[in-house]
């Protein structure tokens, strides 16, 4: 075989398994796919754990709007002692008594200006607003890992680079000092050997120093030390439109952020609804029982039934009301702006993620070219320095090149991979259903059936 035909081939199989090649963990540790260790962020996060408490705690505002439409009941117990003395006409008396008092009181409201109906529609749209925004955590949390993921691999391969170009590097210095022995090089030829030996020892304490940096994010983010890690299929990308118009539509329309600020608006105008309400009359009928003991000389106990239907009419109440109204309504414009805003943010965002996928992509196929011909260089100018036709320089120069040529190769991979689940998750599909993992579904709908009809309980579902 040829030497062209033997770089060839070890540079295809270097494509290939760029980030593989480098990852090595002691004999023993199984290996970890992506999935997996998405599934352990989904699992482990905290971040995403204390969104799903968030999104429990909102449910709770139905329950209690809901309250609205039941009636009150409260009961009620007064007991003290009462000493009294008369004087009159030469005569007197005095005395001492205990009364007691107990009541029972039921109060049903009957009209309010639809205050508890707007007010169960605003819960009610906050809640779906809530599901969005644990939904966006779900997707952040679940990019981070992706990030971490490949950060991890990048780390390992750029390491692995470093070392076989310090090894390189250091072999060099010694064939270079060889031949400055015999007097075929000069001691400058020595001192830039020397040089960029120091300098890849550099590089490889760097890489060390940001491996260590990718683990601990890692460890973070996903909830487990990196062990094995494989790299992920490039199939992903068939998630993806096939056009950045397709993309950025299904962005607009999907993307968690926008769905939540678009229940924020429907919250924002229930809030306007309500504010209003303050300027309705308000009905309600009252029941009362009342028992009574020892509350006169001469009657001993006394029990009483009353209802009342109790009508208020607002006619001013200091201005507030009116401030509420308007203030809910610049609340109302806020919110629809803020909808703009993050399809503004969705749509550049699409971009950005389409282009990187791009550049990418163009970037692997340039770089697995330029370590093909580096690879090519390296060999011939080794030989050429052998008999004197090239100086220590260019030798030193072609293993910089080889190295750094390779090491793009790597960026760009992960690049890529980083950018296409990027561009998933402006999609709104970045999430454990649609990819598929291997966990327990989370669903918000479950506690929210559990707590919005509640009447009593101080337990949450889990028995807090």
């Amino acid at each position: 075989m040829s030497l062209s035909a033997r770089v060839r081939r070890r540079i295809s199989v270097l494509a290939s398994i760029a980030f593989a090649s480098a990852v090595a963990v002691p004999s023993g540790v199984s290996a970890q796919s992506l999935d997996a260790a998405l599934a352990a962020a989904y699992i482990n996060n905290p971040s995403l754990n204390s969104q799903r408490a968030g999104t429990r705690a909102v449910d709770e505002n139905v329950s209690q709007a809901l309250s609205g439409y039941r009636p009150n009941v409260s009961a009620g117990a007064s007991v003290g002692s009462q000493y009294s003395r008369y004087s009159a006409a030469g005569q007197s008396s005095n005395g001492t008594l205990n009364p007691r008092q107990f009541n029972l009181t039921v109060t049903q409201t009957i009209f309010n200006g639809f205050l508890t109906a707007n007010t169960t529609r605003q819960a009610e749209s906050q809640v779906k607003g809530s599901r969005e925004t644990l939904r966006n955590t779900e997707q952040t949390v679940l990019l981070n890992g992706v990030t971490a993921y490949m950060d991890v691999i990048q780390g390992i391969a750029l390491l692995e680079l470093q070392q076989q170009n310090l090894a390189a590097l250091q072999q060099e210095l010694r064939a270079t000092r060889d031949r400055f022995n015999v007097g075929e090089v000069t001691r400058t030829d020595v001192a830039q050997a020397e040089a960029r030996v120091a300098s890849a020892q550099y590089q490889v304490a760097q890489a060390v120093a940001n491996l260590s940096s990718y683990r601990a994010v890692y460890r973070q983010v996903i909830g487990l030390d990196p062990g094995k890690l494989t790299p992920p299929s490039p199939a992903v990308e068939r998630r993806i439109p096939s056009t950045l118009d397709s993309v950025i539509n299904a962005g607009l329309h999907q993307h968690p952020a926008v769905m939540a600020s678009q229940y924020a608006v429907d919250a924002s105008n229930f809030q306007v609804r309500m504010a209003e309400s303050n300027l309705a009359p308000n009905l309600n009928v009252q029941g009362q029982l009342q028992q009574s003991y020892d509350q006169s000389g001469t009657i001993d106990s006394q029990a009483g039934a009353s209802v009342m239907l109790n009508l208020t009419v607002p006619i001013y109440q200091g201005g507030a009301e009116y401030s509420a109204i308007r203030q809910a309504k610049e609340f109302l414009s806020q919110a629809r702006i803020e909808v703009d805003v993050n399809r503004d943010q969705v749509r550049t965002q699409a971009v950005q993620y389409w282009g990187s996928l791009e550049a990418a992509k163009a970037q692997i196929e340039a770089a697995q070219s330029q370590v093909a011909a580096n690879t090519l260089a390296l060999e011939g100018v080794r030989e050429e320095w052998r008999v004197g036709q090239r100086t220590t320089t260019d030798v030193l120069n072609a293993q910089t090149d080889l190295t750094n040529s390779k090491s793009a190769l790597v960026v760009a991979q992960r690049d890529r991979v980083v950018a296409a689940y990027s561009l998933i998750s402006i999609i709104g599909k970045l999430d454990a259903i649609s990819l598929a993992l291997k966990v327990p579904v989370y669903d918000p709908k479950v506690h929210y059936m559990q707590v919005r009809d509640s009447w009593v309980g101080v337990r949450t579902p889990d028995g807090k």
